[in-house]
């Protein structure tokens, strides 16, 4: 089986997390303008860390469901996810051009702790077959 899954759950886990990130990585060359509103101001080059960063969801989304490369795409993902927060925090901190675009002002709040979640999900479901631990951000065997 192409993705080596401790268990059903966590193979449909890898799957749900691989097109998520697939999904939005395309999003970033599709509708590069909303991402790039959301590029703190104080960052060079939005457009260029906009097709990075998508460069980056869409190798890490493939990644995670192929067992050689899972460790590799999953610390990667956990690390883009960091390298995102601020711009969560600038859409929280400057919600009215966010909030005029449609996107409740609870949703821009929502999206801080949210991180959280997704990175312990990105964690849990990449690890390895052989990893029986419920430790969050365990390293690999």
């Amino acid at each position: 089986m192409l993705l080596k899954a401790r268990s059903a759950v966590q193979a449909a886990s890898l799957l749900l997390v691989a097109s998520s990130f697939i999904i939005v990585g395309v999003k970033h060359f599709t509708s590069p303008s909303f991402f790039e509103a959301i590029v703190p101001p104080y960052l060079p080059w939005p457009r260029s860390l906009v097709y990075w960063s998508g460069v980056c969801e869409v190798a890490g989304g493939i990644g995670i469901v192929i067992p050689k490369l899972r460790q590799t795409a999953r610390w990667g993902l956990i690390a883009l996810l960091i390298a995102v927060f601020p711009a969560n925090l600038h859409m929280a901190m400057n919600p009215d051009a966010f909030v005029d675009a449609g996107i409740p002002l609870w949703g821009l709040y929502l999206r801080l702790p949210l991180q959280a979640v997704l990175i312990a999900w990105v964690d849990w479901s990449g690890r390895p077959a052989s990893d029986t631990s419920t430790a969050i951000i365990a390293p690999a065997n």
